[in-house]
């Protein structure tokens, strides 16, 4: 019987999927992050310590790995009251919010900077009430955040609303006749059964806000507010092809071990509450 399953599938067998899978990730992944590290390999080691500790490559990296941490976090908290809202509550034009959540997957990531510069600048919708306030959000850090900010959501929302979709609400209303108040039954309820999710969304919120450019690049501004993307793009425009892959190699090992600690955590948080 398992062997008619097995002929009756619509995809082959084993050998050939896996040999499709592995050629696919190499073509895709692999052989183009091999030769990063190739190319950053011609470079002696007192070169590449020197590019990749310039104070301006140094100031980009700040920017980049601080500017997607804040916006990650941001996200994590204010994307699980979205992904609440839309997964417990029925309301008028839910569907329309829910739809406008994935806006930041379908626009053009030029557009969404054009945009974002638009309102943000000192005579923009938001920004002339925060320039009056003595807030200057584009051409700042705190542009970089928000750009970060508004491409990160949909991973967090998305990823958690099957988590929300598959808790039983029963489970909150047990907690709640056992004497838990509502921010016991959120901390020791909800919260353990949500965390894998929430870390994963995190985690996909900060890898995109690492790489972001598009978006990012309009609203930065000055060389002050440069992103680490921006440098590698400079560099390549002035043919420094082994600075760059220094830079983006960096980015790469550093974005892979925080994802690797991710990934860790996501793990633990799992087994202890098997």
């Amino acid at each position: 019987m398992k062997s008619r399953l097995q002929r009756r599938s619509v995809l082959p067998g084993f050998g050939l999927t896996m040999g499709f899978t592995l050629m696919y990730l190499s073509l895709i992944v692999l052989i183009p992050l091999s030769g990063l590290v190739l190319k950053s390999a011609t470079m002696t080691w007192p070169a590449f310590w020197s590019t990749i500790t310039e104070d301006r490559v140094l100031a980009s990296l700040r920017l980049s790995f601080g500017g997607a941490l804040i916006a990650a976090t941001v996200n994590a908290v204010f994307g699980f009251v979205v992904a609440w809202v839309l997964v417990r509550y029925r309301f008028p034009g839910r569907r329309l919010v829910d739809a406008l959540i994935d806006l930041p997957f379908a626009l053009p990531t030029a557009v969404s900077g054009i945009a974002l510069t638009a309102v943000y600048a000192p005579t923009g919708w938001l920004g002339r009430p925060l320039a009056a306030l003595g807030i200057q959000a584009a051409y700042t850090p705190l542009g970089v955040v928000i750009a970060m900010t508004f491409v990160g959501l949909p991973f967090v929302v998305r990823t958690l609303q099957p988590a929300l979709e598959d808790l039983d609400v029963e489970i909150e209303e047990a907690a709640a006749s056992l004497g838990a108040g509502r921010f016991q039954a959120f901390v020791r309820v909800l919260l353990p059964a949500l965390l894998p999710s929430l870390l994963t969304g995190f985690a996909l919120a900060f890898s995109r806000a690492v790489g972001e450019y598009g978006s990012v690049i309009f609203i930065a501004g000055t060389t002050k507010t440069e992103i680490a993307p921006l440098v590698i793009v400079t560099k390549l425009e002035q043919y420094d092809y082994a600075g760059a892959t220094a830079v983006a190699l960096v980015m790469l090992v550093a974005s892979f071990g925080l994802l690797f600690g991710i990934n860790l955590l996501q793990r633990w948080s799992r087994r202890q509450h098997a």
